[in-house]
């Protein structure tokens, strides 16, 4: 099985206000279509390494694959495209534009990427809001829709350019029981139906437990 994402040995140092090791030899692989889940106490350096193997963060020591490649040093403009490509984000608020409509919010990674032309986008958008069972809210603003139905609108987008891997950072952390439970059955579903991979960082533990593999973090190393 082909891995999506591998850390090999990375070490990462805040300089201000004193030198601190925030992450110690982090080794890790995520394979195709694998469903894995981030754990440990605020702190332990759980978003800093979400950010560096999403590509945001490029200050550490260390290498980092993507798809088999190597991905570290390479320039600005390059790990856009790729990020934009290759990863899916949800985070715990999502970041939805209020005036647009929700098939317009979906719609804006793949018009940044510019692969494809409107029309074909926005049947992509429509296919993905089809899959998360909210093709009916498409042309309401992004304002006028609820909490879970939002969440499930940042998935769409998420989605929208075909990622290896979607990351997450805390994506149930705003939301009731029920619609976290939607969130984690939609996240299953992909995982096996789309064999997508996902890597998500989250306190729940009820969440966690029913992922295929948890990574469990405390003061910067992984621990199991």
């Amino acid at each position: 099985m082909s891995n999506v994402l591998e850390a090999k040995h990375i070490n990462k140092y805040f300089k201000k206000p004193v030198l601190f090791h925030v992450l110690k030899d982090i080794n890790f692989e995520i394979k195709k279509g694998e469903f894995v889940s981030i754990m440990g106490k605020s702190g332990c350096g759980k978003s800093t390494l979400l950010y560096i193997l999403s590509t945001m963060d490029t200050d550490y020591e260390g290498e980092l694959y993507l798809n088999n490649k190597l991905i570290t040093d390479k320039d600005s403009n390059h790990l856009s495209r790729l990020r934009n490509e290759n990863i899916g984000f949800v985070f715990q608020f999502h970041y939805l534009l209020a005036e647009f409509t929700v098939l317009e919010n979906v719609m804006l990674p793949a018009k940044k990427l510019a692969k494809k032309t409107f029309q074909e986008i926005e049947q992509d958008a429509l296919e993905k809001l089809k899959i998360l069972n909210i093709e009916h809210l498409a042309h309401k603003r992004a304002s006028q829709v609820s909490g879970g139905e939002k969440q499930r609108v940042a998935i769409a987008r998420a989605l929208i350019n075909n990622p290896s891997i979607i990351m997450g950072d805390e994506p149930t952390g705003n939301l009731d029981s029920h619609n976290a439970e939607n969130v984690f059955n939609i996240f299953k579903q992909l995982s096996v139906e789309e064999d997508l991979s996902l890597l998500i960082v989250t306190h729940d533990e009820d969440f966690a437990n029913k992922t295929d593999r948890i990574i469990q973090m405390e003061d910067g190393k992984i621990i199991i």
